[in-house]
């Protein structure tokens, strides 16, 4: 949840598992969205580790957004867990482009 807070952040999640999450938001009487999705968590004792699969807005700078992603999410980790983030690490899965027809309200005529 911390991730999807970051403005640029898209979606979380390879594309498979976005496949697979868009599928389940169809089944009638599913829970909707799946919040781990794109999310892996190992935790120790004390410290934690996490991989995150990013889907990035167009245009966003991807250096940028990894900073900030990685600065609320742990402050948000350690200060729910009392846990130490001792890394948290990004791929970016995919960059979203919106259509043409998105961008443009529709005319009318």
């Amino acid at each position: 949840m911390a991730t999807r807070e970051v403005e640029g952040v898209h979606n979380l999640g390879s594309g498979g598992s976005r496949a697979v999450g868009s599928l389940r938001q169809r089944i009638p009487g599913s829970s909707g969205r799946n919040v781990s999705q794109g999310v892996g968590v190992e935790v120790g004792e004390r410290q934690a580790a996490i991989d995150l699969d990013v889907v990035v807005d167009y245009g966003v700078s991807i250096v940028d957004l990894a900073q900030t992603i990685r600065g609320n999410v742990v402050s948000s980790v350690e200060g729910m867990t009392g846990l130490e983030v001792t890394e948290v690490n990004i791929a970016i899965d995919d960059i979203f482009i919106p259509e043409e027809d998105e961008e443009q309200p529709a005319r009318v005529q």
